[in-house]
C-alpha cells in the first residue's frame, strides 16, 4: 500500500533544497498616471511582499492611494532621504522580502535610482527593472522629432540667488551641432511651468528668444497640449497646468519634422524656413 505523501510540505521540500532569493524590483508607471503601468509591471507589484513609491523625481498625476486601490495592497511613499542617505536600508529589506519600487516615468532615468540598484548589487541583493514610457522616448511622438537629432538635455531649475547658465550654454552647444535640447522644468518647491523656465533662459541670454521651440503639458494624458513657436512668443502662451517640459529646436530642421509640428503642433508658418 502506498503511503499518503502531504502536497502541504511540498513548498517547504522545495525552500530547503533551493532557498528562496529575494530581489528589488524597480518598476515604471509610466509619465502621466497610475493606468501607464504595464501589465508586467502591475504583476510584480501585486506580488511583492512590500510596496513603496517615490514621487520625488517626477509628479505624476497618481498618489499612493490610486496606487494602493489599483494594486489592492498598501503602497507607502519614499521621501528624498529614503532614496539617498538611507536607501540601504531599503536594500537590507530586499534580503529579506521581495520589495517592489514604483518609479514615475521609466525606472533608471534617474540617477538616484541606478545608484540605489548598484548598491543592492555590491550588498548581494538582486535586481530586476521593469521599464514604462518615458517622457525622453514620448517627446519623439508628440512632437514628431527625430530622436537621433537630440543632443545634451538640461535642466532649468529655479535660481536661488545666482541664474545658472548651464542650461543656455547646453542650448548653445547644440545649436552648434544642429541638435534639439530636451529641457527637463524644476519639480521642487513646485513644478515649473514653461514661461517661468523662458524667463529663467532670457535672464541668461536674451538672444535665445528667438529660437524656435516647442513647449508641451500634460505628456500621456488625454490633455496633452502642444504648441511650437519661438521661445519669445511660447512664454505668453497659456499651456495651463504642469508637469511642462520644453524643446528647443535645432537650427535646421527636416521636412517630415517641420510637417508633424505644422500638423500637431500649430507651428507658424515662418518654420519651414529652417527645413534643410
Amino acid at each position: 500500500m502506498t503511503p499518503e505523501f502531504d502536497l502541504d510540505l511540498i513548498p517547504q521540500l522545495l525552500k530547503s533544497q533551493h532557498p528562496i532569493s529575494f530581489m528589488l524590483i524597480f518598476i515604471g508607471t509610466g509619465i502621466w498616471d497610475e493606468m501607464d503601468i504595464s501589465l508586467r509591471g502591475l504583476e510584480a507589484a501585486k506580488n511583492a511582499d512590500e510596496v513603496y513609491a517615490e514621487f520625488y523625481t517626477s509628479k505624476p498625476a497618481t498618489n499612493a492611494k490610486k496606487l494602493s486601490k489599483l494594486l489592492g495592497k498598501e503602497v507607502r511613499v519614499l521621501e528624498r532621504s529614503d532614496l539617498e542617505e538611507n536607501s540601504i536600508e531599503i536594500v537590507k529589506k530586499a534580503r529579506e522580502i521581495d520589495i517592489a519600487i514604483l518609479i514615475p516615468g521609466d525606472p533608471m532615468i534617474a540617477t538616484t535610482h541606478a545608484a540605489i540598484r548598484v548598491q543592492a548589487k555590491q550588498n548581494g541583493v538582486e535586481t530586476k527593472i521593469i521599464h514604462s514610457s518615458s517622457i525622453i522616448s514620448a517627446v519623439c511622438g508628440i512632437t514628431g522629432l527625430h530622436n537621433y537629432r537630440f543632443g545634451k538635455s538640461a535642466t532649468i531649475s529655479y535660481p536661488y540667488g545666482v541664474i545658472s547658465s548651464f542650461p543656455a550654454e547646453t542650448v548653445k552647444i547644440n545649436q552648434k551641432i544642429n541638435a534639439h535640447t530636451l529641457l527637463f522644468l524644476d519639480l521642487h518647491p513646485e513644478p515649473m511651468k514653461i514661461d517661468e523656465a523662458i524667463s529663467i533662459l532670457e535672464k541668461s541670454d536674451r538672444e535665445l528668444l528667438n529660437l524656435f521651440a516647442v513647449g508641451i503639458a500634460r505628456a500621456g494624458s488625454e490633455g496633452c497640449v502642444v504648441k511650437c513657436d519661438r521661445l519669445k512668443n511660447l512664454k505668453k502662451f497659456e499651456f495651463g497646468p504642469p508637469m511642462h517640459v520644453l524643446v528647443i529646436l535645432a537650427p535646421k530642421i527636416h521636412i517630415t519634422e517641420f510637417e508633424y509640428l505644422k500638423e500637431f503642433a500649430n507651428a507658424p508658418s515662418e518654420l519651414e524656413a529652417i527645413v534643410e
